[in-house]
C-alpha cells in the first residue's frame, strides 16, 4: 500500500510540475503607497505654488487634476499659474540670485550636500509618487530614476566646491527659467537645476502639466534641506505659462528638455533678447546590431532600448538596425521575448513597463501604428498581455518598413520599434544617420575595433556600446542637428549656465525685426568724385591706377561672384583701394557645397597635421606684416605701429589656435560603469562665420582659427568696410597646404550673405559679430535646423584683449561633445 501512494505521487508529480512551469503566472507584488497617500492627504491633495521657501495659493486660479495613468484616480489638484504669478516667482529668485551667487563655492556644495543628503532620507516617498503621477513602473523609479538625481546633487556639490578653480574664468549666469517634460518628471529637471545651483544661478521651475508633483515635492525636501528661500522656485501651469516664465525679462537662461517644435517655438520667442538657451529635443535612436553581436544580451538590450519607461524616452532606440544575415533569428528572438513581458500597475515591482502617461499620448501612438499598416508594414503585438483598464499600450514591433516611412522617419515617443536591415557597415553607417536628429545611438558586437569605428561615425551626442539608457551625472547628455544643442551633465553642463567671466549678460533694446525684408540689399551703381579711383603719374599724365578687383574664395580657388557685381573698398582718404565681389545666395550655396566636401578629409586629419597648416599660416602672414599692415593702414587710417601691432598679434593668435589643435580632443568620463566612459570633442561641421567691422585681419583670424583647428569647415564673411586684409590671406592659405575648402571667404553685405546662411539646411552653426537686428534674425531663423548660434547683439568686443579674442568660449563654440560609453567584463564579469 506504502509503495502504491509513492509511485501514484511520483507520477501526479511528473505531470504537475511540468504543466505549473510551462503556465506558471507571476502573483502580486504590490508596494505600499500609503506614504504617498499620506503626503497628499497633508496638503489635502491641493497643491499651491512654491515660491519664496513656502506655498503661495493665490485666489482665483483654475486648477488641474493630476491623474494617475495606470488607474484613472485623481491624485491631486494643483494650479495654473498666470503671469502675475510668474513675476512673483521670477523676482524671487532674482532676490535670491543677489546673495545667493555671492556664496563661496564650499558654503553652495554644502547647501547642494544637503539637498542630496535629504532626497535619499525620502527615497521610497519619490519613487512611490513619481510611479503613481507618471505611470513608469515603481521598479524603475526606484532603480533608476531617483538613484539618478541623487547622484546628481552630490556629483555637482563637488563642481560647486571646486568652481573658483575648475570654473575660474566663468561666472554665473542669472535667474534660470526651466521647462522639463513630463518622460522623466524628477530627473530631467534635476539635469538642470543642479548645476544650475552649482553655478551661483538661481531656478525657477515649470514642470509637464501631466506631471507635477515630484517637481513640488522635490520644492519641499530642498526647503527642509536649508536651502534658502527663492533659490528654487516651482511654479505650475500651461505651456503658455512655460513661454511667459521664459519671455521674462529678467530671466537670464532659459533651459528646456522637450519636442524639437517646442523647442524651435522657444528659440524663437527668446531670439535676439540676450538669453542663454539650451535644448535638449527630440530623437530617433538607433540600435546597429552587427552579426558579430551576442544575440541573447542584445534582445535584452533592446528590451531596455525601446520598452524602458514605455519608450516615453527621447533617447530610446527606436529604429533597430540589423545586419541582414540574422535579422530572422534577431526578430523571432524579440518576439519570442515579448511573449514573457509583462505590462501593468506601476506600482507592482513584477511589471516590465507600465502605464503611457495620458490618454491623449496613447492615441498618437495608435495613429502611428495604424498609418504603418495602411503602408503595408507587419505589426506584432500581444495585446493580450495588457491591462484593459487604465492608459496601456502593447510594446510594439513593425517590420516590412522603408526608409522614408513615417514610423522610421518621425519620432513616436512609444513602446513601439522599427526594425531594418542592413549589409555593410557603411550601410549601417549611413542608416543610423539618415534623420534630422542626432541625440543617441548604441552598437552591438562583440568586435570593440568595430565598434569604436560605427561609435564615432553615428552623429549622435551619446553612443552606447553593448548597452543602451544608461546615464550618469559626470557624462553630459545631449544632442547634434535637430535634437538641440547644449548638455545635461558633466563638466560640459556646466557651460550652459554659465558666461565668460569679464561678460555681462546682453540687454539689446527690444528691436521691430521684419524677417522677410531682413538682409535685402542693392547692388553698387557707378559713382563719379568721391570715391573714384585713385590716380598715378604714367608718361607724365595722371591716369587711373590699374584695377584690383579681388575676387570670391571657396573650394580653394579664386572664383568670381555669381552675378557679375562688385562693390568699392574706399580708404580713409576718400580714395578706393580696391573692389571686392558681391556675393549671393548662389555663392554662399556654392561655399556651402565646398566646404561639405572637404569637411570628412579635414575632420579626420591627425591633430597634429592641423597643428602644423596653422603654424605655416601664421609663418606666411609674417613674411607679409608690412604688406598686410600697409593695407590695414590703407583702409582704416590707423598708425602704422598699430596696424603692425594688429598684424602681430594675428601671427600669435594663430600660435595659439595652433597649440589647441591636439590639446582639446576630449577626456575619460568618471562615471558609475564598469568601464569606460569617452568624452571625445567632435567637431561641429559647416559653420557660417560673420566677422566684426573693426579689427579687419584680427577679428577674422580670431573668429576662423578655432573654428579650423577643431576640425570645423568654414564660410566666412570678413569685415564689410575692411574686407581686403582678409582677402590678402588667399596666399596665405595656399602657401601653408590648407585644403580647399576648409576655409571659404565670400565678401559682399554681410547681412545678406548672413541671411543665407543662416537660412542653410545643411549649415550646422552661424556665428554673427555684427548689428543687434542681426543677430536676433540669426538666432530667429536658426530654428528652423535647430542649427547652433554665437551672436553679439550689436555690442563689441575687445579683440585684442586675450579673454576676449581667444578665450575657453571660442572652443566651447567650436566642439560638441559626444560619450562613447564602452563596457568591460570578460574577465571580471562576476
Amino acid at each position: 500500500m506504502a509503495a502504491s501512494t509513492v509511485h501514484v505521487a511520483a507520477a501526479d508529480s511528473a505531470n504537475t510540475v511540468a504543466e505549473i512551469f510551462k503556465k506558471m503566472s507571476y502573483g502580486p507584488a504590490p508596494e505600499s503607497d500609503n506614504v504617498v497617500k499620506a503626503w497628499l492627504d497633508d496638503h489635502d491633495k491641493a497643491f499651491g505654488l512654491f515660491i519664496d521657501g513656502k506655498w503661495v495659493k493665490p485666489e482665483g486660479r483654475k486648477t488641474y487634476a493630476t491623474k494617475n495613468p495606470a488607474t484613472g484616480e485623481v491624485l491631486a489638484t494643483t494650479i495654473q499659474a498666470e503671469k502675475q504669478d510668474v513675476d512673483l516667482a521670477v523676482q524671487s529668485s532674482k532676490k535670491a540670485y543677489a546673495s545667493w551667487s555671492k556664496l563661496s563655492p564650499h558654503v553652495r556644495a554644502r547647501y547642494m550636500y544637503s539637498i542630496a543628503r535629504h532626497i535619499q532620507k525620502h527615497m521610497r516617498l519619490m519613487s512611490v509618487l513619481e510611479a503613481m503621477d507618471n505611470g513608469k513602473t515603481f521598479r524603475e523609479t526606484k532603480d533608476a530614476d531617483v538613484p539618478i538625481v541623487v547622484r546628481h546633487f552630490y556629483h555637482y556639490a563637488g563642481w560647486a566646491q571646486l568652481a573658483d578653480t575648475e570654473m575660474k574664468n566663468w561666472k554665473s549666469v542669472g535667474v534660470v527659467g526651466a521647462i522639463v517634460p513630463w518622460n522623466f518628471p524628477l530627473m530631467l529637471l534635476t539635469w538642470k537645476i543642479a548645476p544650475a545651483l552649482a553655478m551661483g544661478n538661481t531656478v525657477v521651475l515649470k514642470p509637464a502639466t501631466y506631471t507635477r508633483l515630484s517637481a513640488l515635492l522635490l520644492a519641499e525636501i530642498c526647503a527642509e534641506a536649508g536651502l534658502p528661500p527663492g533659490v528654487f522656485n516651482v511654479i505650475t501651469g500651461s505651456g503658455a505659462m512655460g513661454s511667459q516664465l521664459a519671455d521674462h525679462e529678467d530671466v537670464d537662461k532659459v533651459a528646456f528638455t522637450g519636442s524639437t517644435g517646442v523647442g524651435q517655438t522657444l528659440r524663437r520667442l527668446v531670439a535676439g533678447t540676450g538669453k542663454k538657451l539650451s535644448l535638449e529635443l527630440g530623437g530617433k535612436s538607433p540600435v546597429v546590431v552587427f552579426e558579430s553581436a551576442d544575440l541573447d544580451s542584445t534582445v535584452e538590450g533592446v528590451v531596455d532600448a525601446i520598452w524602458f519607461n514605455q519608450g516615453q524616452v527621447c533617447s530610446a532606440g527606436s529604429r533597430l538596425l540589423v545586419q541582414e544575415s540574422i535579422l530572422d533569428k534577431m526578430v523571432a528572438k524579440l518576439k519570442e521575448r515579448l511573449t514573457h513581458f509583462r505590462v501593468g500597475d506601476s506600482l507592482d515591482k513584477g511589471m516590465d513597463m507600465g502605464a503611457i502617461v495620458d490618454e491623449s499620448q496613447r492615441r498618437s501612438i495608435q495613429e502611428f501604428v495604424d498609418s504603418a499598416r495602411k503602408e503595408g508594414a507587419e505589426v506584432f503585438q500581444i495585446e493580450s498581455s495588457v491591462p484593459t483598464n487604465g492608459c496601456f499600450y502593447p510594446p510594439t514591433i513593425i517590420t516590412n518598413v522603408q526608409t522614408v516611412s513615417r514610423v522610421v522617419v518621425e519620432e513616436i515617443f512609444g513602446p513601439v520599434l522599427v526594425v531594418l536591415p542592413f549589409r555593410t557597415t557603411k550601410e549601417a553607417i549611413n542608416l543610423a544617420n539618415n534623420t534630422i536628429y542626432g541625440l543617441a545611438g548604441s552598437v552591438w558586437t562583440e568586435n570593440i575595433s568595430l565598434a569604436m569605428e560605427v561609435a564615432l561615425s553615428i552623429k549622435a551626442g551619446t553612443i552606447w556600446i553593448n548597452g543602451h539608457n544608461l546615464f550618469d551625472a559626470a557624462a553630459g547628455f545631449g544632442g547634434y542637428r535637430q535634437s538641440g544643442y547644449g548638455r545635461d551633465g558633466g563638466k560640459e553642463g556646466l557651460y550652459e549656465y554659465a558666461r565668460p567671466s569679464w561678460e555681462d549678460r546682453p540687454r539689446p533694446p527690444k528691436i521691430s525685426l521684419d524677417i522677410k525684408k531682413f538682409g535685402l540689399t542693392v547692388a553698387q551703381r557707378p559713382t563719379i568724385g568721391e570715391g573714384q579711383q585713385s590716380n598715378i603719374k604714367v608718361d607724365g599724365a595722371n591716369v587711373p591706377g590699374i584695377d584690383r578687383t579681388y575676387k570670391m574664395y571657396y573650394g580653394g580657388a579664386q572664383k568670381r561672384p555669381d552675378a557679375p557685381y562688385s562693390r568699392p573698398v574706399i580708404g580713409s582718404d576718400g580714395k578706393v583701394v580696391g573692389h571686392v565681389g558681391e556675393g549671393n545666395r548662389k555663392d554662399v550655396r556654392n561655399a556651402v557645397e565646398a566646404a561639405h566636401a572637404a569637411f570628412p578629409g579635414w575632420g579626420k586629419r591627425a591633430a597634429h597635421n592641423r597643428a602644423q597648416i596653422t603654424y605655416f599660416m601664421a609663418e606666411n602672414l609674417e613674411l607679409r606684416r608690412d604688406e598686410v599692415a600697409t593695407r590695414i593702414n590703407q583702409m582704416t587710417g590707423r598708425t602704422m605701429d598699430d596696424c603692425r601691432n594688429e598684424v602681430d598679434l594675428s601671427v600669435k593668435r594663430l600660435f595659439h589656435w595652433g597649440a589647441y589643435c591636439d590639446k582639446y580632443g576630449g577626456t575619460v568620463q568618471e562615471t558609475t560603469l564598469y568601464g569606460a566612459t569617452v568624452k571625445v570633442h567632435e567637431p561641429v561641421g559647416v559653420i557660417g562665420i560673420a566677422c566684426p567691422e573693426d579689427y579687419p585681419l584680427l577679428g577674422f583670424v580670431s573668429l576662423f582659427a578655432p573654428a579650423v583647428v577643431r576640425g570645423n569647415t568654414i564660410i566666412i564673411i570678413p569685415s564689410q568696410k575692411y574686407p581686403i586684409s582678409a582677402l590678402d590671406l588667399y596666399q596665405v592659405f595656399d602657401t601653408s597646404d590648407l585644403p580647399g575648402g576648409v576655409v571659404n571667404i565670400l565678401t559682399g553685405d554681410r547681412d545678406h550673405l548672413s541671411k543665407y546662411l543662416t537660412e542653410h539646411q545643411d549649415v550646422q552653426a552661424m556665428w554673427y559679430f555684427g548689428s543687434a537686428e542681426g543677430a536676433a534674425f540669426v538666432e530667429y531663423t536658426s530654428a528652423e535646423n535647430v542649427k547652433r548660434t554665437w551672436v553679439n547683439y550689436g555690442l563689441d568686443r575687445d579683440w585684442k584683449d586675450s579673454e576676449q579674442g581667444e578665450g575657453e568660449e571660442f572652443l566651447y563654440h567650436s566642439v560638441q561633445c559626444k560619450n562613447i560609453w564602452i563596457p568591460m567584463g570578460d574577465t571580471f564579469a562576476n
